[in-house]
């Protein structure tokens, strides 16, 4: 079992950077990040294997968006630059043991409670 703790979310403003986190309890493999706004469904934003080797990213977010790693920190970071009010959302630190990098949610099994992004304009 995996438990993943998200951190760092909170109040920016447009044109503004904020950096997410992502502990984990243990060793992960393909890790992600989704976010969730109000009354919409839940959407892949990036995702990283293991050895950070390959990342993938939505495209509402590349080029603003860099997901990366520390193995020995059990941690995944997402850097969120130029973010849109658009952006605001809960982000999910989402993670598996297998596979590659995938957009699918259901290939996720372990997920943190989330926590808010709220970019105001």
């Amino acid at each position: 079992q995996v438990s993943l703790v998200e951190s760092g979310g909170g109040l920016v403003q447009v044109g503004g950077s904020l950096r997410v986190s992502c502990a984990a309890s243990g060793r992960t493999y393909t890790t992600g990040w989704f976010r969730q706004a109000p009354g919409k469904e839940r959407e892949f934003v990036a995702a990283i294997t293991w050895t950070g080797g390959t990342q993938m990213y939505a495209d509402s977010v590349k080029g603003r968006f860099t997901i990366s790693r520390d193995n020995a920190k059990n941690a995944v970071y997402l850097q969120m630059n130029s973010l849109k009010a658009e952006d605001t959302a809960v982000y999910y630190c989402a993670a598996n043991r297998m596979g590659p990098v995938t957009t699918t949610i259901g290939a996720y099994p372990y997920w943190g409670q989330g926590t808010q992004v709220t970019v105001s304009s």
